[in-house]
């Protein structure tokens, strides 16, 4: 830590604050709060998309450090270490232009800069005596947290109660959340895990055992790093001795900050003095993660008197028709911040409304838009189709494999990667090659009672047979394997003499699977869209062959994984969520399926809150892009195996959050266009001589 002495004064003919010229009047309000009288109390900016937020933290803390703050009393508090080592590295840079003329600055670091959890750990590793912690602690991640948690599960006997009992992941998924939100468990189960309500007690005793085994084994879980600071920090004496380390506090991305991290930031400092937050409440995206808008929007109240607020609306990102569009939809919240973002960056070209027939042409529309953006010079690198699912990228992908464009894929695994599409694309490459032993690997083990042992002996069996339904007929399985075996015999028997035509076979395997999809996935309901989508695509194939051949990739480097880069393609398209993109630009931005049931999506209607959640993603798609924005709304779906209904097209509506009111904001195209009607008008000279020739034949 370095202490830093008061500066001396500037001679008279020079701009002490010449590092902050550039700031615009807003952001250099921000920065200068409360620094010249010593006297900062809590402030809040509300920082809009592409207003320069990193920027403002940045000069924010080296404005400190040069008005005579000590660096190593700054404590900053991100979400991602890259965040925090790129504006610590910001601050430092602008420190040194200073200490040009002020010495004593030169060489000033920031000490306490980094994620909120990794900040946790150094405080425990301090403390620990004190809060009855071995110094030696050790931290568990999120898999051995599972495989922890699933051992004391085993242990309590709550794999054998004969009921659906919830498995390691979502039992630790429960458990984070209650930590987080601090929310009892009763309305976690309510709000999110509705099938484990029966569960409660089950649950309160087996994370009351869970405790109790990390303690003996002397080891932290991720959650560990908030909770027990946050309890210490509960301890009056340790509160005001922490909270003194700390002269000034800054906390980025406010609006996804949880409640057990406001807490901590809180009784760090109950008066609000020397605290900032920055963030933006529309861009309140991480729910299903615990944080909640609710912490910036109460943010300003929660001090006396209440905390100054800064708006940052100048935007240095989008062009003005793009943010005119964005702020139109936002404008329509029910609750948070005015503002109305703006640019210089003035442009003759609105955002488009793409109408399309179906999910296939929407796919066909986004290739060819990427490529004709292309040959404009818009790299692949520069342009990104964003989506509110992961799932919902899967005919685009299939068609970017079709024509040869590479792209890279954040924000879940790509869909032909996801665990439940492995399980059903391995039934039918088993089937088309018994040899396939990997796929007949994968395929034996998903039936309950057969394990490595039993799926290598079976495998060896049809290796050597000339008859495979005959040699799977003779294979032993366990007693607790026959039910699931004689299914998996009927399967084989309809599909392997290949009597049924494509792709009714897919179907076959669509009802075969279903059983085991509810049995291995505790969220079975949102993977058996997938294998619906994935039946759709087999639909758009003639045979079971072309489907599989068309779906196999060139590995190692024909696609990447999900932040991986094609090793053959200096440049590749961008895919990601909506949630993967926060945070990110690109020149030219396509969002897919902006309609009801997608955004918002229909799993996410049920309460207010989630529905302007939704529209708050809408809002951060919008305005990642800078020059060029599409938004293509298909007219209709393809859903199969509707109980009662059949295989249907269902036709979409376009999607609440772009009202009628809001139309004259963008361009609305139908694409593919309608074909040019013939010129009307005089015949040319060549039509009169053609039109004489055709009549001479005859005369």
């Amino acid at each position: 830590m370095l202490a830093v002495d008061t500066a001396p004064e500037a001679a008279p003919d020079s701009d002490p604050h010449a590092y902050l010229a550039r700031l615009n009047p807003e952001q250099r309000a921000a920065v200068e709060h409360g620094v010249a009288s010593g006297m900062a109390g809590p402030l809040l900016v509300i920082a809009g998309a592409g207003s320069g937020k990193t920027n403002v933290l940045a000069h924010r803390v080296a404005h400190l450090v040069a008005e005579g703050a000590n660096p190593g009393a700054i404590l900053l508090l991100t979400f991602s270490r890259r965040a925090a080592d790129e504006m610590a590295r910001r601050a430092e840079r602008i420190v040194r232009q200073v200490a040009a003329s002020r010495p004593h600055l030169a060489g000033a670091k920031l000490a306490w800069a980094g994620t909120f959890h990794s900040i946790g750990a150094r405080l425990l590793r301090d403390y620990a005596p004190r809060i009855g912690l071995d110094p030696a602690f050790t931290i568990h991640d999120r898999e051995d947290s599972a495989d922890l948690l699933n051992l004391v599960r085993h242990e309590l006997g709550l794999a054998d109660t004969g009921k659906r009992f919830p498995r390691k992941h979502t039992c630790l998924a429960i458990y984070s959340a209650v930590v987080n939100t601090l929310a009892p468990l009763a309305d976690v189960l309510q709000a999110r895990y509705p099938w484990c309500t029966d569960f409660e007690d089950d649950l309160k005793r087996l994370f009351r055992a869970y405790v109790e085994a990390k303690q003996a084994q002397h080891v932290l879980d991720y959650d560990d790093l908030l909770l027990y600071w946050s309890q210490m920090v509960q301890v009056p004496a340790l509160a005001a001795e922490i909270g003194a380390r700390f002269e000034h506090i800054l906390v980025d991305e406010y609006q996804d900050t949880n409640a057990l991290q406001a807490s901590i930031v809180l009784a760090l400092k109950p008066d609000g003095a020397g605290v900032t937050v920055v963030g933006d409440d529309a861009q309140s995206i991480y729910a299903f993660r615990g944080a909640t808008v609710r912490n910036i929007l109460d943010f300003p109240r929660q001090f006396a008197p209440p905390a100054r607020i800064v708006t940052l609306e100048r935007n240095y990102r989008s062009t003005q028709p793009i943010l005119a569009a964005a702020n139109g939809v936002i404008a329509r919240a029910a609750e948070g911040y005015a503002k109305a973002l703006w640019s210089e960056r003035a442009s003759a070209e609105r955002p488009e409304l793409v109408s399309v027939r179906d999910d296939t042409e929407q796919a066909a529309f986004v290739v060819d838009a990427v490529l004709a953006r292309r040959e404009a010079g818009v790299n692949l690198r520069q342009q990104a189709v964003l989506f509110r699912a992961s799932q919902h990228s899967a005919t685009l992908e299939i068609e970017l494999v079709r024509r040869n464009i590479p792209f890279v894929k954040f924000g879940g695994l790509k869909f032909l990667e996801a665990a439940h599409v492995k399980d059903a694309l391995a039934v039918l490459r088993w089937i088309e090659n018994p040899r396939d032993r990997v796929a007949g690997f994968r395929v034996l083990q998903l039936m309950p009672g057969v394990g490595p042992k039993t799926a290598a002996a079976v495998l060896d069996l049809v290796a050597l047979a000339e008859d495979v339904a005959m040699a799977l007929e003779e294979a032993r399985v366990s007693p607790a394997a026959a039910p699931a075996w004689q299914d998996f015999l009927a399967l084989v028997g309809a599909l392997y003499p290949r009597e049924l035509p494509w792709p009714a076979e897919f179907e076959t395997i669509e009802t075969w699977y279903a059983p085991h999809l509810e049995r291995l996935y505790d969220d079975a309901q949102v993977r058996q869209g997938d294998i619906a989508q994935l039946g759709r695509i087999a639909r758009t194939y003639p045979s079971r062959q072309r489907f599989l051949t068309e779906l196999t990739l060139d590995p190692p480097d024909a696609t990447s994984g999900e932040a991986g880069v094609p090793l053959r393609d200096e440049d590749y398209l961008i895919l990601s969520t909506i949630h993967s993109a926060k945070g990110q630009e690109w020149s030219a931005v396509t969002l897919l399926n902006a309609v009801d049931g997608c955004i918002p999506s229909d799993m996410a209607t049920a309460s207010a809150q989630e529905i302007e959640e939704e529209r708050r993603l809408l809002y951060v798609a919008m305005t990642r892009a800078k020059d060029h924005l599409q938004i293509v709304v298909p007219q209709r779906f393809y859903v199969t195996q509707q109980s009662g209904y059949g295989d249907r097209h269902v036709y979409a509506g376009r999607t609440r959050f772009i009202p009628a009111g809001l139309l004259n904001l963008f361009e609305a195209r139908v694409w593919p266009e309608a074909a040019p009607e013939p010129q009307r008008g005089a015949p040319s000279p060549e039509t009169l001589e053609i039109l004489a020739k055709m009549k001479a034949m005859w005369s």
